[in-house]
C-alpha cells in the first residue's frame, strides 16, 4: 500500500507513520515548512511541505497514493483563534477530501473524535447515536462536528471514506497529558481538579492499527469508535500512585476551579494568553461528560486494543524511566562541570 499521512509530524499521525513502515507501506507524510519533524526521525516516508490549504501540495501528495489518512487537526481547548481552527479543521477536510476523490484513491480513514456526539450527560453511546446537544461547548466541538459532515456527504456520494472516533489519546509523548504525568510522577502535582472526570482511553499505536484495520476491512461510509474503556481521572492517579508509590493529588474545590476560570477567562483575553484555567476548560472538566461504546471496532475491523489499565500503566513505567534517565544524566552533567 502506498499511503498519505496528514499531519505526519503530529502525535497520532507520527506513530501511524511508523507502524505502516513497519508493515513494509510506503508513506507520503504531508507537513508543514514550520513543523518539528523530531517525531518523525528515522523514519523513511517522502516529505511533501504544505499546509491544508496547499492545493498544489495536496495534488503533489496524493499522487499516485492508494489510501490517505487524513489526521491533521487544530485540537485545543480555552481561548483559541476560531477562524483558524476553522480554516484547519473544516476548510482542511474540505481540500483533503476533494483532492483524494480527484486522484481517485481507493479508500480514505478520517480520524474524527467521540466529541461529534456532543454531551451525552454520562449516557453510554455507540455509532448509532444521533447528536442532542443543541449547541457547542467549543470551537473545536463545532469544527470537527462540521467536518464530520462534510466526510460523510462524501461518503453519501459516493466516495470511499471511513470515519474512526478515538476518545482520548494517550501515549509516552502525549504533548496533553504527558507533562501533568511527568509533574505527578516527580511529586509536584499536589492538587487536581475534576477527579471524578470520566475520560475513555485509547494508545496511540492502538489507534493507528485501528486506522490500518479501517483501511483493509472498514465499511465506507461507516463511523468506528475507537475506545479501550474508560477511568476517571481519579482513578488514573491511583493506578499510577500505586505503580510508582505516589499519593494521587488533593482533589480541588470545585468552587474554587469555577471561580479562577471566571477571572483567568477574561485576563487570557486581554493579555492574548492561554491561561491554565479558562470558562470553556471548567465546562469539560465538571459539565460535558462523553461516555462511548467501542464494541463494534472490535467486531467489524478485528480490532484487540490492550486495556484502559495498561495503557495507563505503560504510560506511567516509560515516563518514569524517562524521568530516571533525565535525573542520571543531569547528575552526571553536574559531576562533569563540577
Amino acid at each position: 500500500m502506498k499511503a498519505l499521512v496528514t499531519g505526519a509530524s503530529g502525535f497520532t499521525g507520527s506513530h501511524l507513520v511508523r507502524a505502516l513502515e513497519q508493515r513494509g507501506d510506503e508513506v507520503v507524510a504531508l507537513v508543514r515548512q514550520s513543523s518539528n519533524l523530531s517525531r518523525l526521525a528515522g523514519c523513511r516516508a517522502k516529505l511533501v511541505y504544505g499546509d491544508l490549504s496547499d492545493r498544489t501540495a495536496l495534488k503533489v501528495a496524493t499522487t499516485g497514493v492508494d489510501t490517505v489518512f487524513h489526521t491533521a487537526a487544530y485540537v485545543e481547548l480555552g481561548l483559541v483563534n476560531a477562524a483558524e481552527m476553522e480554516r484547519v479543521n473544516v476548510a482542511g477536510t474540505r481540500a483533503v477530501l476533494e483532492t483524494a476523490q480527484a486522484a481517485g484513491v481507493s479508500k480514505m480513514v478520517y480520524c474524527s473524535t467521540i466529541g461529534i456526539f456532543g454531551d451525552t450527560q454520562g449516557r453510554l453511546v455507540n455509532e448509532t447515536f444521533k447528536r442532542q446537544q443543541p449547541d457547542f461547548s467549543s470551537a473545536y466541538d463545532r469544527t470537527k462536528f462540521e467536518a464530520q459532515k462534510l466526510v460523510d456527504q462524501a461518503a453519501a456520494d459516493g466516495f470511499p471514506v471511513v470515519s474512526l472516533l478515538p476518545s482520548g489519546i494517550f501515549g509516552p509523548d502525549d504533548p496533553h497529558f504527558g507533562p501533568v504525568l511527568n509533574q505527578f510522577l516527580k511529586g509536584r502535582l499536589k492538587l487536581w481538579a475534576g477527579g471524578s472526570r470520566i475520560t475513555g482511553i485509547v494508545h496511540v499505536d492502538d489507534l493507528a492499527t485501528a486506522m490500518i484495520l479501517a483501511a483493509e476491512k472498514g465499511t465506507p461510509g461507516e463511523h468506528y469508535i475507537i475506545s479501550a474503556g474508560e477511568m476517571t481521572t481519579r482513578e488514573m492517579f491511583d493506578l499510577l500512585g500505586r505503580e510508582q508509590g505516589i499519593p494521587a493529588p488533593d482533589e480541588a474545590p470545585e468552587v474554587l476551579v469555577r471561580l479562577l476560570g471566571t477571572i483567568l477567562d477574561p485576563i487570557g483575553r486581554l493579555f492574548s494568553w492561554q491561561p491554565p484555567l479558562s470558562r470553556e476548560r471548567v465546562h469539560y472538566i465538571y459539565d460535558r461528560c462523553v461516555r462511548v461504546d467501542a464494541s463494534k471496532a472490535r467486531q467489524e475491523l478485528g480490532w484487540e486494543p490492550r486495556s484502559a489499565e495498561r495503557v495507563i500503566q505503560e504510560l506511567g513505567k516509560s515516563h518514569s524511566g524517562h524521568s530516571q534517565s533525565q535525573d542520571q544524566s543531569s547528575k552526571a552533567h553536574q559531576s562533569t562541570i563540577s
